[in-house]
């Protein structure tokens, strides 16, 4: 009887009836952009804040670079003629502008705003 009594203590101890449960981030959104030959492109124009891949194709016939800049920045390695490439950047909310280094290319501006839904209840994301 003590055996039981203290088999039962010891699993109502294991464990823990409250537990932290943090949501999961939002899934990654996806951008396409493309460099040429007259102006660069981005591919929405308004996404919400987060975590995004850009996938950047350079149509021009020069080596190019992909600039973001706004609330947050970053720069893709020179891109060849023809090629593709992605580069992940966690954006904030506000105005972003994307250009093309040195090429004379039209920029371009889209919108990041506010953060997008936690992903904890989605099925079936990578």
């Amino acid at each position: 009887m003590v055996a039981v009594v203290a088999g039962i203590g010891a699993l109502a101890g294991c464990g823990s009836s409250s537990f932290p449960n943090d949501p999961r981030a939002a899934a990654p959104t996806e951008l396409t952009a493309s460099l040429g030959p007259k102006a660069v492109k981005v591919s929405p124009v308004k996404v919400g804040a987060g975590l995004a891949r850009i996938t950047i194709a350079n149509l021009s016939s020069n080596p190019a670079t992909f600039r973001l800049n706004g609330p947050t920045s970053g720069t893709s390695e020179t891109i060849p003629p023809g090629m593709p490439t992605t580069i992940e950047e966690q954006l904030k909310q506000g105005t972003y502008t994307a250009s093309a280094g040195g090429t004379g290319m039209r920029p371009t501006t889209f919108k990041v705003g506010p953060a997008r839904p936690s992903a904890q209840n989605k099925v079936l994301l990578p």
